[in-house]
């Protein structure tokens, strides 16, 4: 209707011997329906949520790294030639299990040798004890023959002095079986060195050496790690480290139970523990090193890889919580468009917590139930009049996961 009101108006300027109070009373009326099309203008719906109340775990995460419980540096204790290699790459093996085989006709070789210079020595402790024997019984003889005075002193001085050295010529055979024992026993310790075999039980990784290769004991030929169960390191800021002592007090009851979440974003099925905390804080980065378990059956975690470890070091009880869509923040101030019991809009400035999920914890400006905008500050203005409607299920943020984002 008003648009036709004014298409007659403009035709009647058009021409020039229409009344000026016709004119006038057609503006009149167009005016008013404009005002008429205003004051019918409802207030704009605006998707609100009411605060919640109630008990949240508060998550923590961190980045951390895997490595085996025990990493055993599989490395030659005699230098020669890489023979065989008799495991394969990346398999699992057990404790004493032969890995790889270096050339041991050297070694046998010496063994051979001090064999023979044992057996030498054994012969000449044989003829040292036997001359010993001699040289005393003519002492046992000449005794009490000089005491008669049958025989001069003379001579059982020189059969004394002959004794005493047929006793360190047996002395000395001895010394000779006996080094000759150490050598040999030397000898058949690299003997057995040739054979380069797994330290504990574990995965083997893919082997350093090729075969013909000269090897020394400085050669690392592969490494051996236990990985079920497997350990996990993960740094803590010295803060965080000091407000969970504070809460928790008892050193015995400080272990925390641990997820994990791996590279692919799935949460790893079995549950982890902490075990220790590092003696003491890197100077450079200000954090703790904290070591965690994880059980590993199937080998499927392996050492070097890197994961977020999380997990619940408090509960807060009757935290207040609005979706983080609802908060908006302009240079570390954070508020929100509270939405009254007359519908008008409030913004009013919050104190922010820990987020949790989707939602962020509201420290103070809220109360239980009150109603906030639930898109942000920036959609509406205070005292504006709106028709608050509840946020529905397709809007809704997506439920809240097992831990909050950091």
């Amino acid at each position: 209707m008003c648009y036709l009101l004014f298409f007659r108006l403009e035709r009647l300027r058009l021409r020039l011997h229409v009344a000026p109070l016709l004119v006038f009373s057609l503006i009149l009326a167009l005016i008013g329906c404009r005002k008429s099309q205003q004051s019918t203008t409802s207030p704009p719906d605006i998707e609100v949520v009411e605060v919640l109340q109630k008990d949240v775990p508060i998550w923590k995460e961190w980045i951390g790294t895997l490595d085996g419980l025990w990493n055993a540096q599989i490395r030659p204790q005699v230098t020669g030639y890489l023979l065989r290699q008799t495991y394969k790459d990346g398999a699992f093996v057990k404790k004493d299990q032969l890995l790889f085989e270096i050339d041991p006709r050297t070694f046998q070789a010496a063994v051979d040798q001090y064999k023979g210079q044992l057996a030498n020595a054994e012969g000449l402790l044989a003829s040292a004890q036997a001359n010993q024997v001699k040289t005393q019984n003519d002492v046992n003889r000449y005794t009490p023959l000089a005491k008669e005075q049958a025989i001069p002193q003379q001579d059982l001085d020189t059969a004394i002095q002959v004794n005493l050295g047929a006793k360190a010529q047996v002395d000395a055979a001895k010394a000779q079986i006996e080094a000759a024992k150490g050598q040999l026993a030397s000898a058949q310790l690299n003997l057995g060195f040739t054979r380069v075999l797994s330290l504990i039980d574990g995965v083997a990784g893919i082997a350093q050496g090729q075969l013909g290769d000269l090897v020394t004991p400085s050669t690392l030929l592969t490494t051996v790690s236990t990985v079920d169960p497997i350990k996990i390191y993960f740094p803590v800021s010295e803060r965080e480290y000091l407000d969970y002592v504070k809460e928790h007090p008892d050193e015995d009851k400080r272990h925390l139970r641990l997820q994990l979440i791996l590279a692919n974003g799935l949460v790893y099925p079995h549950e982890g523990q902490t075990t220790l905390v590092d003696r003491q804080v890197d100077v450079k980065t200000g954090t703790l090193r904290v070591q965690g378990l994880f059980p590993n059956p199937g080998n499927v975690l392996r050492p070097g890889q890197y994961a977020r470890v999380r997990t619940i070091i408090a509960t807060r009880r009757g935290a207040l919580l609005v979706p983080q869509k609802a908060v908006s923040e302009l240079q570390g101030n954070y508020q929100v468009a509270v939405v009254g019991s007359d519908n008008k809009v409030q913004i009013r400035p919050v104190k922010v917590g820990e987020k949790t999920g989707t939602d962020w914890i509201i420290e103070q400006g809220l109360k239980p139930g009150e109603r906030v905008v639930a898109e942000g500050v920036q959609k509406v203005r205070g005292g504006l009049t709106v028709n608050p409607k509840p946020l529905t299920t397709t809007a809704e943020a997506q439920p809240a996961p097992a831990a909050p984002t950091r």
